[in-house]
């Protein structure tokens, strides 16, 4: 399972309303718009291999954010987005 969180860390509060999307390849496999705590709590399940998120942020410099990601088998995966209006962090959480 892959899950996620977007942190606005300017002003040091959750992202809401961030569109999230999973690309296996160019093949859509999951897709979410986080909540009003930033969170998409569970974006897919999803067998092992590399995986494509895809952030689009409100942002006045960022239009996208883009990671990819090696996902094993047996885990889960919960990738957080830091996101301030210049800079971003991505990160596996717990």
């Amino acid at each position: 399972m892959i899950s996620t969180h977007v942190l606005d860390t300017a002003r040091g509060v959750p992202s809401g309303g961030v569109r999230v999307e999973l690309y296996d390849g160019d093949e859509l496999v999951g897709s979410g718009t986080t909540d009003d705590d930033g969170r998409i709590r569970q974006l897919a399940d999803v067998a092992p291999g590399t995986y494509r998120l895809v952030f689009h942020p409100d942002s006045p410099f960022f239009r996208r954010v883009e990671v990819e990601v090696v996902i094993e088998a047996g885990r889960d995966y919960h990738v957080p987005l830091l996101l301030s209006p210049y800079a971003c962090a991505i990160y596996r959480g717990s």
